[in-house]
């Protein structure tokens, strides 16, 4: 075949790639999809139309993000090796849970409620942690603070790059509750469960840097340099793809945690979210005000 053939036949079945790639996964509403054919890499920014946090509109998004991706993407189909997560939103990465709703279906006595919320961040969270089952590497992207659930997510992720100056915090135990999408599970896991308790109960916030020495952040960037540490990661990863995947499927083989682990976790979670004080609750409506109040997501 000529060099002008092949050039088209190449052409052609970038073309073929492009239109198999539902345009559903670049219209969604809280989250901004775009991919990247030369890296292989589906660079996904969440992009809140209130406040930071996984509201269920939020997390609607982040289920037929999982689902498209898992229908579209992989071997014999669109070719992907990375998936990226970031935040558009200002010095966020995210705030995790839905504080407000939290406090409205606790005042009605809601556990039903509270723990459907629950199930559908850990279903979301265990797709993650598996990689929707394909061979792909997982990042996090975190320019910003990641607090509670937020925290939690980017602990689904194969690798986590942060800028310095970013934090991270679990601030559940400040209105008497707890971290319940899988954060006890991962850390137990990753840092044992005296280290573990230390951060899930501590009210600490702890550093990008802080976060590095411990393990659970993989690389640091220089403020303002995520995407392009990114960037270099992929780089420098390309050749050796397969092996950095093979060894993340070892490691949660090694280090199971299964679905069930974690719903029932959820259930532990929306049972003592339901003996908050009143108090209680209104240091979580405040801090959902505060956080309300920070600038909007980028457009």
């Amino acid at each position: 075949m000529s060099d002008g053939n092949s050039h088209a036949a190449a052409l052609l079945q970038q073309a073929r790639m492009r239109l198999s790639i539902p345009d559903e996964l670049f219209a969604l509403n809280e989250l901004d999809v775009l991919y990247s054919e030369r890296e292989e890499t589906l660079w996904t920014y969440m992009r809140p139309a209130g406040r930071p946090s996984f509201t269920p509109p939020m997390l609607a998004d982040f289920s037929s993000w999982q689902r498209l991706i898992a229908a579209h993407f992989g071997p014999d189909r669109v070719p992907l090796k990375y998936l990226v997560l970031g935040s558009r939103a200002p010095g966020v990465f995210c705030f995790g849970g839905d504080l407000e709703l939290f406090a409205g279906l606790i005042r009605e006595g809601n556990r039903d409620a509270l723990a459907a919320y629950g199930y559908r961040c850990v279903e979301i969270l265990h797709r993650n942690i598996h990689a929707l089952d394909l061979p792909i590497l997982t990042i996090g992207m975190v320019q910003g603070q990641a607090l509670g659930g937020g925290f939690e997510a980017l602990l689904s992720f194969d690798y986590i790059i942060a800028e310095r100056g970013s934090s991270f915090a679990l601030p559940e135990v400040m209105f008497g509750l707890f971290p319940g999408m899988g954060a006890h599970a991962i850390l137990s896991r990753r840092l044992g469960q005296a280290m573990a308790d230390r951060i899930i109960m501590g009210n600490e916030t702890y550093s990008a840097e802080a976060m590095y020495e411990l393990g659970i952040v993989h690389h640091l960037a220089e403020p303002g340099e995520g995407e392009a540490a990114v960037r270099d990661f992929i780089a420098k990863s390309s050749r050796r793809h397969a092996g950095l995947v093979g060894a993340r499927r070892a490691s949660r083989r090694a280090n199971d945690v299964s679905l069930s682990e974690l719903r029932d976790i959820v259930d532990y979670w929306a049972a003592a979210a339901l003996q908050l004080r009143e108090q209680d609750l209104k240091l979580m409506q405040r801090l959902a005000g505060a956080q309300a109040r920070l600038p909007r997501a980028a457009a």
